[in-house]
């Protein structure tokens, strides 16, 4: 995992931690963890980071602040935390992206793509364009209490038909062929890879040229492709 990735899952993960206690914020915490590890910060750092070191870091910025709420931060930042605190989503009305896709990605931590279609706890499902990105919705996949389901994958795959794109950590060929029959593109990836990596480089491709099904995706007209096509070959 390069060092911008670790970065990316890192601020998240502050973030998320930062929310789990009384009035701070992500920079606040960002620097209080600087005190317990130096900068750049380290997986392996931030794992040494116990609750008496976190207290005292600071000059005792958390001293005040209850253990057990100080170890659910710590347990968040570790990504051990047994109940996982998700991201925050953002409000999204239809047409405020132009030439935005809607994306579903399976995780089973809310910081990566790493679930089986099948199998996954969530759907982060985002809209994005070759400038922005919102995570829009959560989509837990179990299945509500008295709701007889023939087909688990049909249910998952209808869960996110608003989507264009689900990407996966693995699928089945039955579970892909469901998938698509409902209209959304299927991309099994070859690697763990985190959220905001993902969305990096469906950005770079979505700003370049962008093959014809996601041209399409994106609302992008048959003479917009064909410049398209055209600019990317000088």
């Amino acid at each position: 995992m390069n060092q911008d990735a670790l970065s990316r899952e890192l601020a998240l993960r502050i973030g998320l931690a930062a929310r789990a206690l009384p009035d701070t914020d992500a920079k606040r915490l960002l620097a209080v963890l600087a005190d317990c590890t130096g900068m750049p910060m380290t997986e392996s750092q931030l794992a040494n980071i116990d609750l008496a070191t976190l207290k005292a870091a600071g000059q005792g910025e958390f001293a005040k602040v209850a253990d057990d709420v100080l170890q659910q931060a710590l347990d968040i930042l570790k990504n051990t935390a047994s109940e996982k605190i998700l991201p925050a989503v953002q409000p999204y009305e239809e047409g405020e992206m132009p030439n935005s896709v809607r994306i579903a990605c399976a995780s089973d931590d809310a910081i990566h793509v790493n679930g089986h279609f099948g199998g996954c706890t969530w759907f982060m499902v985002y809209q994005v364009n070759s400038e922005e990105a919102r995570l829009i919705d959560i989509r837990a996949t179990d299945i509500p209490a008295g709701l007889v389901v023939d087909d688990k994958n049909i249910y998952r795959a209808e869960q996110i038909q608003d989507c264009k794109v689900v990407y996966v950590a693995s699928v089945g060929g039955p579970a892909a062929a469901k998938i698509v029959k409902l209209g959304i593109h299927p991309m099994r990836l070859e690697a763990v890879a985190s959220l905001a990596d993902i969305i990096s480089q469906l950005q770079q491709v979505m700003a370049g040229s962008p093959p014809p099904w996601l041209a399409k995706a994106m609302g992008i007209e048959v003479s917009e492709r064909f410049k398209f096509d055209r600019e990317a070959v000088g």
